[in-house]
């Protein structure tokens, strides 16, 4: 019990130092807040589950049980923005709230009825596996976009280790009554949780937390290119001179392959030389620069929104309204009408 608990607090110790440097590091405010949140929720799940610490006479307890039951939550949260997902904040609204109900349920059953809420603890066992769920196939959807290979394996590897993980504590959770009474899958759960810990934290603290985030860094400079670079930017060029960027769910493989070149030397190509952090950012340069100029062509007046994102290779609108916005400033509907009404 003496060693579980050791291991927990020291679990809980590299998560806090972790979340002390994301906290003073350049990254947008919305990525080191999520981040942070997920680390301190992460550290109170540790903390609660150890009876040795006996938290749940502690005044502190309501705090760390909130923290400790929304980790999940933040999971799915923080995966939806490392990865530049729109996060649903209606589904967000929900899962928070069915949350903070559960939380009510339990103080209650701790300092009045002294039962446990058998249905609050499904509940919150089925919101948990869900959020660890998505927030893994999320990963697992975009581990190829980002164009720097170590922070993109790192980001997809700590988003699945995490989700695993969380999957793995709920089944157990659910099977062996919260794991308080067998004390083996106590001490598999925080060595296992230990290790990943401590390894994710040896390499993010040396990256200075680059790895989980680029903070938005400045274009490289235009360094003169090498023979081999400039033969491969010349067969790029070529094909979005040819609109291969219009074709439905291009990545970066499958441009690598249709150029003939190793998938590596392409990444390094569009990251380091031309400055895009990831391949959606270098699409979308060239989808919504045909986006401006057809949204202004009178000729093209009565095209469909949606049919003028489908035509350039977006699988919805959605994700269409987000990148012509973020590049833009406006939406494409506002565009079109300034650009044909306003300035005719």
């Amino acid at each position: 019990m003496l060693f579980d608990t050791a291991m927990r607090l020291m679990g809980v110790g590299q998560l806090l130092l972790m979340a002390a440097v994301i906290g003073r590091s350049a990254a947008p405010a919305r990525i080191r807040w999520a981040t942070i949140a997920l680390l301190v929720c992460v550290a109170a799940y540790l903390a609660i589950v150890s009876p040795a610490l006996h938290l749940w006479r502690s005044l502190a307890w309501p705090v760390i049980q909130l923290f400790s039951l929304n980790a999940p939550l933040a999971l799915w949260v923080f995966a939806h923005l490392i990865f530049e997902r729109r996060v649903d904040k209606r589904l967000f609204g929900l899962a928070l709230g069915v949350t903070l109900v559960d939380w009510l349920l339990f103080a209650r059953a701790l300092y009045v009825t002294h039962e446990m809420p058998v249905l609050a603890g499904a509940v919150q066992h089925g919101i948990a596996f869900l959020c660890a769920a998505h927030a893994i196939a999320i990963a697992i959807a975009n581990r190829g976009d980002d164009l720097s290979e170590k922070r993109r394996v790192f980001r997809v590897g700590f988003v699945i280790v995490v989700g695993v993980q969380t999957l793995g504590i709920v089944v157990a959770e659910s099977v062996y009554d919260l794991l308080r009474t067998d004390i083996w899958l106590m001490l598999l759960q925080s060595s296992t949780a230990l290790i990943a810990i401590l390894a994710f934290g040896v390499a993010m603290l040396s990256a200075n937390a680059e790895l989980l985030f680029d903070a938005d860094a400045p274009k490289p400079e235009r360094a003169l290119l090498s023979p081999a670079e400039h033969v491969l930017k010349q067969k790029l060029d070529a094909a979005m001179a040819a609109h291969v960027y219009r074709e439905s769910g291009l990545t970066i493989g499958v441009l690598a392959d249709r150029l003939g070149v190793p998938e590596h030397r392409l990444r390094a190509l569009i990251n380091q030389r031309l400055g895009y952090r990831n391949f959606s950012d270098f699409l979308n340069s060239h989808r919504i620069g045909d986006a401006r100029a057809w949204l202004g062509d009178p000729a093209r007046v009565d095209l469909p929104v949606l049919t003028l994102a489908m035509d350039l290779g977006y699988g919805s609108l959605a994700p269409f309204n987000r990148a012509f916005r973020d590049m833009t400033g406006t939406s494409p509907s506002e565009y079109r009408r300034t650009a044909i009404i306003e300035k005719s």
